[in-house]
């Protein structure tokens, strides 16, 4: 009897250890990889015969590639304050870069704003476990700490670049400090490879647990530092800018298959949901990057600045493919939520939504008939396929990116009730919106005005006679 008891106790606590453990692994893992400044066009996915990444471009093959993958603004900070709540930034009054250069602005105010929610703080409600590894750029003051934003273990630095190499005399822009909460931190080698070495022992402590890591490399933003092996593979393109660029690049690549082969070791791959996207369109001026065939670049509304590479996987769930309608980084925080089995409402005030039954084809339609955004002096909105950008210096422009998605032809005066209707749309939200927290030195804003006038590169360049 006894022996048919213990038997039984055991068969039901055997039952039970495993049904625990597949109930744990219901809930998928979450992994952003976000790039930084990274051109349109600089991926193969996107059609770059130059530049070489080999292994981006098999996580987009074996996932969704989104052709019309949108960020909420065409900078660094804003983009990432979108990308961090699924509410656009200009909703909170994030408008700007987080610098604080401007006396009459508080530092304690540049930042996103605590009583914000995260998508590290409703994960963390959901058992998540979180981390960042790199670049946060939301707010330097204590306060905006990521570990206080929901994020259990951070290895990175709170401003918004950082030298690749220690010490670099051509590096002293970026002087801030890698820190961490759980490790005393180690000496910069490369900092690619540093990050990447963080996230693949990220993924083995918890890979009993789920987690979200946050994978927010600064490559390729400035400063423009790649190793000698890297440059040496790139010899063949004569501007320098543009090799180390490339160079950068290549490493960023090696980082990403890094941590995309560690989570197939572990056995976690086809559970985890990888999405993979630039926090806004490349600097062409800055670091060489092209967004061909897209016009426009960083700082600006044009496609070539908002509009990036992005990709998600969950081999488990999602077939390969592409998605030609527009999504946005804002529908990641929803999309991840329902996905780990929570919820939002329309209390929580989301911008994004969640995109995960119109790629499994539940929903159909689209999911962003109506897009906006703002930034320092300029303003657009996309309706259906024509978008309207608004700036102090000129007339709207308006363009039909379905017929003209490189923006060459201004067809505002064709148009004019349509151009009285988006005006009237975005300036009803435009005046709606809080106050701005703080605002950038005003020569950016020049800056940007001329950037609309500078003539941009719209076809791929010439493939390398060589192979890497």
């Amino acid at each position: 009897m006894n022996f048919r008891l213990n038997l039984l106790l055991t068969f039901l606590l055997g039952w039970t250890l495993l049904a625990v453990g597949q109930d744990k692994h219901k809930q998928p893992n979450f992994v952003i990889i976000l790039a930084d400044d990274l051109g349109y066009a600089d991926v193969g996915f996107n059609g770059s015969k130059q530049i070489h990444t080999p292994n981006i471009d098999a996580l987009a093959n074996s996932g969704i590639q989104f052709t019309q993958g949108y960020v909420s603004a065409p900078v660094c900070g804003p983009s990432r304050a979108g990308l961090i709540t699924g509410r656009n930034q200009v909703n909170f009054g994030f408008d700007n870069n987080p610098i604080v250069d401007l006396p009459q602005f508080d530092e304690n105010y540049i930042g996103v704003p605590v009583e914000e929610v995260t998508i590290a703080d409703r994960l963390a409600d959901l058992g998540y476990v979180n981390g960042l590894i790199g670049k946060w750029h939301l707010g330097e003051a204590d306060h905006f700490h990521p570990t206080k934003r929901g994020f259990h273990e951070f290895w990175g630095y709170r401003g918004g670049g950082h030298n690749y190499f220690a010490n670099r005399p051509n590096g002293t822009p970026y002087p801030y400090r890698i820190e961490s909460n759980y490790k005393q931190p180690q000496p910069i080698s490369y900092i690619t490879d540093d990050k990447g070495d963080e996230c693949l022992d990220f993924i083995k402590r918890h890979k009993d647990e789920p987690f979200f890591l946050f994978a927010s490399f600064n490559a390729p933003h400035a400063p423009m530092q790649a190793t000698e092996e890297d440059m040496a593979l790139y010899s063949e393109i004569k501007d320098k800018k543009r090799r180390t660029y490339a160079a950068m690049i290549h490493r960023l690549d090696i980082n990403v298959g890094r941590i995309i082969q560690e989570l197939k070791d572990q056995g976690l791959y086809e559970n985890t949901v990888v999405v993979f996207l630039s926090d806004n369109g490349g600097p062409c001026n800055h670091n060489a990057s092209i967004n061909a065939p897209l016009n426009g670049q960083k700082g600006i509304l044009l496609e070539g600045g908002i509009r990036v590479p992005f990709v998600i996987s969950y081999p488990k769930h999602l077939k390969k493919g592409q998605y030609d309608l527009p999504i946005t980084s804002l529908d990641l925080t929803p999309t991840f939520v329902a996905l780990a089995g929570g919820k939002t409402t329309e209390e929580d005030q989301l911008d994004g939504v969640d995109i995960y039954p119109y790629l499994t084809k539940v929903k159909k339609g689209n999911p962003h008939e109506t897009m906006m955004w703002r930034f320092t002096i300029s303003a657009g909105i996309r309706k259906g396929n024509w978008k309207l950008i608004r700036l102090p210096d000129r007339l709207p422009m308006l363009y039909n990116l379905d017929k003209d998605p490189s923006e060459q032809n201004d067809v505002a005066d064709q148009h004019r009730e349509m151009v009285i209707e988006m005006l009237k749309q975005l300036g009803d939200w435009d005046v709606s919106c809080p106050q701005i927290l703080y605002m950038e030195g005003d020569r950016w804003r020049r800056e940007q005005v001329d950037l609309y006038d500078t003539e941009y590169q719209l076809k791929q360049p010439k493939a390398l006679s060589k192979k890497l």
